[in-house]
């Protein structure tokens, strides 16, 4: 049985589709380097989340113009700051 709900999977799918489609984009564009948008340095692939530029809690949505690529610590970091 699985943990998530059914609809809580299909946000899950489309969140990782679009993580994948602006991380080609990007990678596309910056000619394979795709930086990180809290720290600047190269998210590699595997390591690579989708940040909310404008957290949700603050109002902000998952339209693609508040969406950018991030490391996962990056992430969390940020996130623990916010939360403060």
């Amino acid at each position: 049985m699985c943990a998530y709900p059914p609809w809580r999977l299909t946000r899950l799918s489309r969140l990782a589709l679009t993580r994948e489609k602006i991380y080609k984009t990007v990678a596309r564009q910056m000619h394979g380097v795709v930086p990180c948008w809290v720290c600047g340095q190269h998210v590699p692939h595997e390591t690579a989340t989708l940040e909310h530029i404008q957290p949700l809690s603050q109002g902000g949505n998952s339209h693609l113009e508040n969406l950018a690529i991030s490391h996962e610590h990056c992430n969390n970091q940020r996130h623990a700051q916010t939360a403060s």
